[in-house]
């Protein structure tokens, strides 16, 4: 496989009147899904473009070498670096910039999930999900209007003003998940940080099958309603959605909500009274 990133600077919506200057892989916050097999060799390709004002690099958990590639990608704006490597164990992996100073770099959006297959693969989903969680150490408190700048002072001290799904406040409620009663559903977890660990939860479900740490070879935990995930850690969960509504992704780490740190799964289909019988007075959760 190639795989190609490019280190985009670029500013971008972080709330509701409020931009932010993040960078990234690709221009997305999580940086690509990539997805191979155990015993495939990649070819990592490293592009800084001109208009970039810093070095970036990128580090993957999933390789096995040093620095996981950071050391060959240390690279400069208009230039180009690259490496390959031979994914030797399957599991769900992070990766991002290791290019000092490491948590800046992360922190502004340089985060993203390799998948390295079992052989065989993983079973068959209705729907896979890929969301990531991330903060944002910014000059000026949470929800004041116009351009954030970052503070390395908070970041030092570990005091973010923003935590997010997939980059930005609401990313994840302006464009929800949808599935359909009775539809299996997979979500790809990972915790970019750089600082925070993640207690992950959807509101009103239980995960059928839980992949501890991103570990694809070991027996799933079954029957889980919160997941533990470490900064630059990952989880694959899953379940079954049987009965429609809208379903709130959260931190259980509660006080985050208030800082950005939610996203809706809408299941649309017939109602399952057996399941679940009550009317919908407002929103709530647990």
């Amino acid at each position: 496989h190639e795989v190609v990133l490019a280190t985009v600077e670029r500013e971008a919506l972080l709330a509701d009147g409020t931009t932010y200057r993040f960078w990234t892989f690709n221009g997305l916050i999580p940086g690509p899904f990539i997805r191979i097999m155990v015993g495939d060799t990649v070819d990592v390709v490293l592009q800084n473009p001109t208009d970039s004002l810093f070095i970036h690099s990128v580090d993957l958990h999933a390789v096995t070498g040093p620095g996981g590639g950071a050391v060959s990608t240390q690279t400069l704006p208009g230039h180009q670096t690259g490496f390959s490597f031979k994914a030797l164990q399957p599991g769900l992996f992070v990766y991002h910039c290791a290019t000092p100073m490491v948590a800046q770099h992360i922190s502004n959006g340089m985060y993203g999930l390799i998948l390295v297959e079992p052989v065989g693969g993983l079973p068959e989903v209705d729907h896979e999900f890929y969301v990531m969680q991330g903060e944002l150490y910014t000059n000026r408190p949470y929800g004041a209007k116009g351009q954030q700048d970052f503070s390395v002072e908070k970041l030092l001290d570990e005091q973010p003003e923003y935590f997010t799904f997939n980059g930005a406040v609401n990313a994840l409620n302006r464009l929800p998940l949808r599935a359909e009663v009775g539809d299996s559903v997979r979500i790809f977890f990972g915790v970019g940080g750089p600082n925070k660990a993640s207690s992950f939860h959807v509101i009103g479900e239980i995960f059928d099958r839980v992949y501890h740490e991103g570990s694809v070879t070991a027996e799933p935990l079954t029957d889980i309603h919160v997941t533990s995930v470490p900064s630059g850690g990952s989880v694959i969960v899953e379940f079954t959605v049987e009965v429609p509504g809208e379903y709130v992704l959260v931190d259980h780490a509660l006080s985050r909500v208030e800082r950005g740190l939610s996203g809706t799964l809408i299941v649309t289909g017939e109602p399952n009274p057996e399941i679940y019988d009550g009317e919908v007075l407002m929103p709530a959760g647990h």
